[in-house]
C-alpha cells in the first residue's frame, strides 16, 4: 500500500511534509507507517482524501483478477 501511496503523492505533487502537516502528525511518524507499510483504513482514507484522491477496500479473486462484489 506504502508504494501506491508514494506513486499518488508524486502524481499529485504532494511531499511526505506536506502530507504530515495536512494529517496533523509528523514527518516522521508518517516515513515510519510507510516504511513499515502498516495502516489502518480509516488512515487510508484521510491520506488518500489529503492528496487528492479516494481510497476504495476491495477484495480481489485470486481466480479472476477481479473485484468481487
Amino acid at each position: 500500500m506504502a508504494q501506491v501511496i508514494r506513486a499518488a503523492m508524486k502524481k499529485q505533487g504532494v511531499t511526505v511534509s506536506q502530507l504530515s502537516r495536512q494529517l496533523g502528525c509528523t514527518t516522521q511518524n508518517i516515513s515510519g507507517k510507510m516504511r513499515r507499510d502498516n495502516f489502518r483504513e480509516s488512515e487510508l482514507q484521510e491520506i488518500a482524501a489529503a492528496i487528492g484522491c479516494r481510497f476504495e477496500g476491495r477484495f480481489i479473486s485470486e481466480e479472476t483478477g477481479k473485484p468481487v462484489e
